[in-house]
């Protein structure tokens, strides 16, 4: 992909390379021998909840932009947060999902809302044998995933003949970071941000691209045990989740935010047209 001649350039490489080791660290949690089983499930319920409110969010800001006759590509679908509000409004959407516990889910998700315009890929994006270009290719919630951030932004534009769209969250709800303070006894730094859409911005804007940028507010419902696993999911990259650990984020909820908590939480969407 060529840049722009620039005379300065931001070097975002190490930052991102720093940020993403830290992100991907193996999680340390021993309180629970079906934890990451449970935390598949509740990410599911937790953007059912409110029927997929942030998926429908994202297709409101898109807008005009999706046409019914549109066929969609999907990289990292998930459980379904965007899948299922995104299959009401297009003529079929294409789904690479890696984890077959996600997928399991998915198909769950997408049967029980009668969904049929759909096929399903179990591989890993960058290995995923696809030979359809389409009319919008999306990457929801999977850019901390992605290694190489720049090979992965000229293979959505390699696949898409109209639009690309980037949907991201970005920023932690108060009360995780309270825990993280409390409990790590550490001070939040930012330490499990989700901001990488900036990462993404950089580049595109390099490569010549004009980016339409929204935001968008979006919550969920948590009852106390989703939201131990929920608050060991982050601070499981700095300590160890054992019994005594949980019963500290347990006993921090109770305090902070009682039963059910509600998160809130933000997130961007970044979309744009690909050079031909």
């Amino acid at each position: 992909m060529k840049n722009r001649e620039l005379k300065y350039r931001i070097n975002w490489q190490n930052a991102w390379k720093k940020m993403r080791s830290e992100r991907i660290s193996k999680l340390r949690v021993t309180y629970d021998k079906d934890f990451q089983i449970k935390s598949a499930e509740d990410f599911s319920n937790r953007y059912k909840w409110n029927d997929y409110e942030s998926g429908r969010e994202v297709v409101n800001i898109l807008g005009d932009t999706l046409k019914d006759d549109f066929e969609v590509l999907e990289i990292g679908s998930g459980s379904g947060t965007l899948t299922i509000p995104l299959s009401e409004k297009v003529r079929k959407i294409t789904c690479v999902e890696a984890s077959k516990a996600n997928l399991q889910i998915l198909k769950d998700n997408l049967k029980e809302k009668e969904i049929k315009n759909f096929e399903l890929i179990n591989e890993y994006w960058e290995k995923a044998k696809i030979e359809n270009s389409f009319d919008l290719v999306v990457c929801s919630h999977f850019l901390w995933m992605v290694e190489d951030i720049e090979k992965h932004l000229e293979r959505m534009e390699q696949f898409s003949n109209r639009y690309c769209v980037i949907v991201q969250p970005c920023g932690r709800d108060e009360v995780v970071k309270n825990a993280f303070e409390e409990i790590c006894k550490e001070r939040y730094t930012g330490q499990f941000e989700a901001d990488a859409e900036y990462f993404s911005y950089v580049i595109l804007r390099e490569w010549s691209r004009f980016l339409d940028v929204r935001h968008l507010k979006y919550s969920f419902e948590l009852n106390l045990e989703e939201g131990i696993r929920y608050i060991a999911s982050y601070l499981g990259k700095f300590i160890e989740v054992d019994e005594q650990v949980a019963n500290k984020i347990k006993n921090f909820l109770i305090a902070e935010v009682g039963e059910p908590w509600v998160v809130r939480d933000k997130a961007v969407v970044m979309w744009w047209e690909p050079e031909k």
